[in-house]
């Protein structure tokens, strides 16, 4: 079965699925062993993580479907890629469509900003017209080999225009052949009320943190037709504050002994892992040999 059924399956097993974010492989394996059943990698993430930079458009294609390789060749759990703009035109979205399938991954998101993009919950943000919109969403469908493989769109419509624009761009955006709508920087459950009546395809609620969006818990979603929760960056903003914070205390006491306790243990790493599975395929090897 494709990742993208595997994706559609799980989709249909929650009401609402959440979605987190990995930045990297190894934070794919923490997801899996803690329970989810979907992961996500953020553009921001590739930029952050990976590059140093910030959510504006800087990284390509090759960037993001390099990331998305890593953790689909680590991690089981069907991934939704953030695609930006689609890296160009109809044909460039036509090969990142191709490259994501190659990837391993289930489910990407296209938005409706300019290629010099923006964080979504950022002000001062652009968007194409509807009918640029619709035309990179039937790329996407044009594109896709893989009957089941995802593709919603994003709209970030809602912060320029208001509700009823951001609707209308999503309705036809699922004419053109969208799976699933992303409604970026909403700000009420009304809001979201509005997106899952008008619409007769799952849609995502982006809950990330220090943003546009309350943080509304699941159920609060779910009551209101949500379909997915997304937590794009929230294990990689703690992650990132828990690093900052042992570099410190190295620098501020000679030693690391003040938050050691706040650290994954050796075992702990080798089990998520499964290196002594690894050394006994070793020593089976070595042993063979004599």
């Amino acid at each position: 079965m494709s990742a993208g059924y595997r994706f559609r399956q799980a989709l249909a097993r929650h009401q609402p699925l959440p979605i987190v974010g990995t930045v990297n492989a190894y934070s794919a394996m923490l997801a899996e062993r803690a329970g989810h059943d979907a992961i996500y990698l953020s553009g921001g993430g590739v930029a952050n993580a990976s590059f140093g930079l910030p959510d504006l458009g800087v990284t390509t294609l090759n960037d993001v479907a390099e990331d998305a390789r890593r953790i689909t060749a680590a991690c089981e759990l069907p991934l939704l890629v953030d695609i930006d703009t689609g890296f160009g035109g109809a044909f460039s979205i036509a090969r990142c469509i191709a490259e994501m399938e190659r990837a391993g991954v289930a489910a990407v998101h296209i938005e409706d900003q300019v290629p010099q993009k923006r964080c979504g919950h950022r002000p001062n943000k652009e968007i194409v017209s509807s009918e640029e919109m619709v035309d990179r969403i039937k790329a996407c469908v044009d594109a896709r080999k893989d009957d089941g493989f995802f593709i919603m769109a994003r709209t970030d419509a809602f912060a320029q225009e208001g509700l009823q624009a951001a609707l209308d761009r999503a309705a036809a955006c699922v004419e053109a052949g969208a799976d699933g709508i992303f409604a970026e920087a909403v700000h009420t459950l009304d809001d979201y009320r509005a997106f899952t009546k008008a619409l007769n395809v799952p849609v995502l609620a982006n809950i990330t943190e220090f943003g546009q969006t309350p943080l509304f818990n699941q159920r609060e979603l779910a009551e209101v037709g949500v379909a997915m929760v997304l937590y794009p960056l929230s294990a990689f903003r703690a992650m990132s504050q828990a690093a900052l914070a042992v570099y410190q205390s190295i620098v501020d006491n000679g030693d690391q002994k003040a938050v050691v306790e706040r650290m994954q243990t050796r075992e702990e790493l080798y089990d998520v892992l499964g290196y002594h599975d690894y050394e006994a395929k070793l020593d089976a090897l070595f042993n063979a040999k004599k």
